[in-house]
């Protein structure tokens, strides 16, 4: 399997693939693939990687720019993140989130927020105390990784594509 970039031939593949990976969840809205598409025509896909092999894409990860407190200071959310079903729990997901987060060190990032179950995210790094909040939703499914300066603390919000 090799990670890397994604690449104009790839939006498609990755718009189905982000389709069918969210299609049976039940916290799905079914708006995750557009998303995805309004964060590239807003220039707010910061990293899009896909990972591949023999030339198929079996997942993707998409990082854009957050706020937290009104205010961006470098700070990034992960998600949406998928792979495709018949090669969930093999690894893919985790070797997504963890390239994206060493290019997200490289690009001088403060940290890195998502929603998501702790269970499946905390393996990867990311924890929650409680005082990163997201609309109404249980702050434990709030959880950042801090890579550099404090730990933040308010109301944490995505690009505008995750909002409209």
């Amino acid at each position: 399997m090799h990670i890397r970039y994604e690449t104009p031939d790839d939006i498609d593949a990755i718009h189905d693939l982000t389709s069918t990976a969210f299609r049976p969840m039940a916290y799905s809205d079914g708006t995750e693939a557009e998303i995805i598409r309004k964060l590239r025509m807003s220039g707010d896909l910061a990293i899009s990687l896909v990972a591949e092999e023999d030339r198929e894409i079996l997942g993707h990860v998409a990082f854009s720019p957050v706020t937290i407190e009104g205010v961006h200071d470098d700070w990034f959310g992960l998600g949406p993140i998928s792979v495709t079903p018949a090669r969930q729990r093999q690894g893919i997901g985790g070797a997504l989130i963890a390239r994206g987060l060493e290019l997200l060190k490289e690009m001088g990032a403060s940290g890195c927020a998502l929603i998501g179950n702790p269970d499946v995210y905390g393996s990867a790094g990311f924890s929650s105390d409680g005082r990163l909040s997201y609309h109404d939703l249980d702050t434990r499914l709030v959880q950042r990784i801090v890579f550099r300066g404090p730990a933040p603390s308010g109301a944490l919000r995505f690009a505008p594509a995750f909002e409209s």
